[in-house]
């Protein structure tokens, strides 16, 4: 297969990768208004380890470098406490 066509291909799974990570920070919201009715920090510790964890488990069931996509998620996690903080008043996004 020709280079073009492999960086093509790429490119439509870099779509659909930030097309996902925009509906996962799109439940900031509904997780911000969750933690509130149950008086939680938006920081949930605890949840985010666990996260974390699955994560870096199911990357290396798949033959993927856990550590690194225990990073990615550590900043999909801290992409989406930040848009908690802004939705609360606190946060520093636009």
């Amino acid at each position: 297969m020709p280079l073009r066509e492999v960086r093509a291909k790429i490119e439509m799974i870099d779509v659909q990768i930030l097309n996902l990570i925009e509906k996962r920070t799109g439940l900031a919201k509904d997780v911000l208004d969750a933690k509130r009715a149950a008086k939680m920090p938006i920081n949930d510790f605890d949840q985010n380890k666990m996260v974390l964890e699955r994560a870096a488990n199911s990357a290396t069931e798949r033959g993927l470098d856990g550590e690194s996509v225990k990073r990615i998620f550590e900043i999909l996690i801290n992409m989406n406490i930040e848009r908690q903080h802004e939705m609360s008043g606190e946060g520093n996004l636009p």
